[in-house]
């Protein structure tokens, strides 16, 4: 298993019990086992390159205001739900904290260029016989 490359801060996240969707008999109404977890990523303690990546993934967790709010409702237990809300939070912290490689700019070899050059000039061979037959008329 991979190894976070930044933890998170527990006095930077909410939690807030809500009603869980779907079919649960009679027990759905009364239980509030459902979680919404809140995380403002603008006033969080993470590093300022992983606040801008965060911010500049196109997820729509993620509000206008900077604010990620995940809702975990697949458990029975309030308490699962909270481990897996953080789970799928830190998920997308260690997404953004990832550093991509700078793409360097490689020119085509030579060889490359002649070989595609003579692959389009017998294409275009192939093209020019499909036209109509000349001289018969």
């Amino acid at each position: 298993m991979r190894r976070s490359l930044v933890r998170l801060d527990p006095a930077d996240v909410s939690f807030t019990a809500i009603r869980a969707q779907g079919a649960g008999g009679q027990n759905v109404n009364k239980v509030s086992n459902a979680v919404h977890l809140r995380f403002d990523v603008a006033a969080s303690s993470l590093p300022d390159a992983v606040k801008a990546r965060l911010l500049a993934q196109a997820d729509q967790r993620i509000s206008e205001g900077g604010v990620i709010v995940i809702k975990a409702q697949s458990h029975r237990s309030l308490e699962l739900n909270k481990t897996e809300a953080l789970a799928r939070l830190q998920a997308l912290v260690d997404a953004a904290a990832h550093v991509p490689k700078v793409r360097k700019a490689t020119r085509p070899t030579l060889a490359s260029q002649r070989r595609r050059l003579a692959g389009k000039a017998s294409r275009s061979q192939i093209k020019q016989g499909r036209g109509r037959v000349g001289g018969l008329d």
